[in-house]
């Protein structure tokens, strides 16, 4: 503000003396004071708020004349200065209190601050006490809008699209997280329905990006967890999304699928299997050399990932087991990328350097072995799915992929754990092992090491366990 600007506002509050800005400071922080103190009556004295809305319109003003450049860094500062200790006394007067807060909604405060927030979003300068009146303003927002439906509804009228998308793209972490507490706090059933409408879907695109920046953060995280749980927004969002932004999302599953507090609903467990079910064959494409950037690849490998760690989820198991076409898809799968590697050498074909310490970088490195676990997982004390790999032919491809294989880190641990699943209370796939040992189309060394013998039994032959399955 400029040193008339201020002395007049000094003296509408009622400030003698030269020293302007610190005696508008001072005496917003005294009525800070005042605010506490009448803290026990639950609803402050009106004229307190008329003040500081009076402040916060003036220095709308100057934020304007500073958008068009005409304002001076020391000006500007000093009115972001007073900007950001009225924020802070209408945060603190905010909390658990909903008379102070229908007091402001009433007297137009939100709409001021809103107007402010918009205004700031619009300044280019590198001056910190920007970030810090940002941070507040947003700050008395969130405890604006905490339990006051109203509050809520005003805030979102407000500043739902523009404020939360220009907040959410800036580079500032603290800005970000508390842009999240007030889209969170203010989101409800109907407004996720807004999020899902054109260009709205940016803003929960913008969230998600934000997770990835900033994955400590509890807010953004908070906000993520509860956008994941609306099936029908992560359908309309992974729709619109490129390539690298559905690895950034099932990234982020991935990352937070083990999470007690990270819930993820049937719906969308059987979306994910579904996009695996449509993309899966585009990882062949990756047997090239020239394509091992192929973006279509590496969302199916993602995928997969993703499938794997929620068939170890009892629930998210239970779901995936009981859908339609996972396993098929899994086994043909498997069968097309050991036929690749077998017509020609690329990631899919058997490698066993002798030292086993090639290093080797690879998108698809562990492809197969990923697969042989989710097959695994998906027979896993389930009677339906053991015949199904019988049905489908799918033993003696599980037992083609025991060989250790440098390209497929743990695949031979892998097979052991799906053949036991596969053969547990299953008398047929267990003979169907037997008698391929019998006539030499199964090594009798390589069951060995699965821990199964052979025997003969009544004019049958058995595949009996002679040690207990290792945990995997």
């Amino acid at each position: 503000m400029s040193s008339v600007e201020l002395r007049a506002l000094a003296a509408r509050l009622g400030v003698e003396g030269e020293e302007a800005l610190p005696g508008c400071l001072a005496t917003v922080r005294r009525m800070e004071g005042l605010l506490r103190e009448e803290a026990h009556r639950n609803m402050a004295d009106e004229s307190i708020f008329q003040k500081l809305l009076y402040i916060l319109r003036n220095a709308s003003c100057e934020i304007g004349v500073a958008c068009k450049g005409t304002s001076s860094p020391a000006h500007l500062d000093s009115c972001l200065l007073l900007l950001t200790e009225c924020f802070r006394c209408l945060r603190n007067a905010c909390v658990q209190s909903v008379d102070n807060q229908n007091m402001m909604r009433n007297l137009g405060l939100i709409d001021a601050s809103v107007h402010l927030v918009l205004l700031l979003q619009k300044l280019e300068t590198d001056l910190e006490s920007l970030l810090t009146a940002l941070r507040c303003s947003l700050q008395y927002l969130g405890n604006m809008a905490t339990g006051n439906r109203d509050s809520q509804e005003r805030i979102w009228k407000l500043a739902f699209p523009s404020v939360f998308l220009n907040c959410l793209n800036t580079h500032d972490e603290k800005i970000i997280a508390y842009c999240c507490m007030v889209l969170l706090t203010c989101l409800n059933p109907e407004r996720m329905l807004e999020l899902q409408e054109g260009n709205n879907l940016n803003i929960a695109l913008a969230v998600l990006q934000a997770f990835r920046r900033y994955p400590e953060s509890e807010w953004v995280f908070l906000i993520n967890n509860h956008l994941l749980k609306c099936p029908k927004l992560v359908k309309a969002m992974y729709a619109k999304m490129s390539n690298q932004e559905r690895i950034m999302l099932l990234e982020l599953i991935l990352s937070q699928i083990n999470d007690e507090k990270f819930i993820i609903s049937e719906e969308i467990t059987t979306f994910l299997a579904s996009c695996f079910e449509e993309k899966c064959q585009a990882v062949l494409r990756l047997a090239s050399a020239t394509n091992h950037e192929d973006e279509e690849a590496l969302v199916t490998i993602r995928l997969l990932d993703v499938l794997c760690e929620m068939t170890s989820n009892p629930e998210q198991l239970e779901c995936l087991q009981a859908y339609a076409n996972l396993l098929e898809v899994a086994i043909n799968t498997l069968k097309l990328t050991h036929i690749a590697g077998k017509q020609a050498t690329n990631i899919f074909t058997v490698t066993h350097s002798a030292s086993g310490k090639e290093e080797i970088s690879h998108p698809a490195m562990g492809f197969k072995s990923h697969l042989i676990r989710l097959i695994g997982n998906l027979c896993y004390k389930n009677k339906v799915n053991q015949d199904k790999i019988y049905e489908l032919d799918g033993i003696p491809l599980i037992l083609d992929n025991c060989s250790i294989d440098d390209n497929n880190p743990f695949i031979s641990q892998w097979a052991v754990y799906t053949i036991h699943n596969l053969t547990e209370l299953n008398e047929r796939n267990q003979e169907l092992i037997a008698q391929m040992e019998q006539c030499g189309l199964a090594d009798n060394s390589v069951l060995e090491s699965m821990g199964l013998k052979v025997e003969r039994q009544d004019q049958r032959l058995i595949l009996r366990s002679v040690r207990k399955m290792p945990n995997l």
